[in-house]
């Protein structure tokens, strides 16, 4: 890992430790996840106990320890988009991406997770594909969706 580009996320908030939530939440938008080496970097530069870190990253759900794909499909699994068939669509993503739910792939190409509600229950069933919402959502669809990505990467 390039920890000249964590250096420039810390230099961004002045090498402020009372900004370490902010900063984690930086690496973590730029590398995917907090890998373990910029953890201990930014515990160095900010003279903050390595424990006090990792507590926040296990504390918020939002920060990830262990690698990332690339492409990140969440499904959301809310009452509304359940009873339309959102289970359905975690195990054709599974089959699709040779996943299991809260994996990724070994190409680190894919990342499968369920939410509980994103609050756009009238969309349902819903999938988030790096960000972008898609409601309504059949097997047909997410197939496409999916492969697009794949093609885009060179993948098929």
């Amino acid at each position: 890992m390039d920890l000249t580009k964590v250096d420039a996320i810390i230099e961004n908030y002045d090498g402020d430790a009372t900004s370490l939530l902010a900063i984690m939440q930086d690496v973590q938008d730029q590398e995917n996840y907090l890998p373990r080496e910029a953890v201990n970097h930014i515990s160095a530069k900010l003279d903050v106990p390595v424990s006090r870190i990792y507590s926040m990253a296990t504390f918020f759900e939002s920060f990830h320890l262990e690698p990332r794909g690339k492409h990140i499909c969440t499904v959301c699994m809310g009452t509304a988009c359940h009873v339309r068939g959102a289970q359905r669509l975690v195990e054709h993503l599974e089959r699709d991406l040779k996943v299991k739910s809260g994996g990724t792939t070994e190409d680190l190409q894919f990342t499968l997770e369920e939410v509980n509600c994103v609050g756009a229950c009238a969309l349902g069933p819903l999938v988030i594909i790096d960000g972008e919402y898609h409601g309504n959502v059949t097997s047909t669809r997410l197939t496409r969706a999916v492969k697009k990505l794949k093609a885009s990467e060179g993948g098929e």
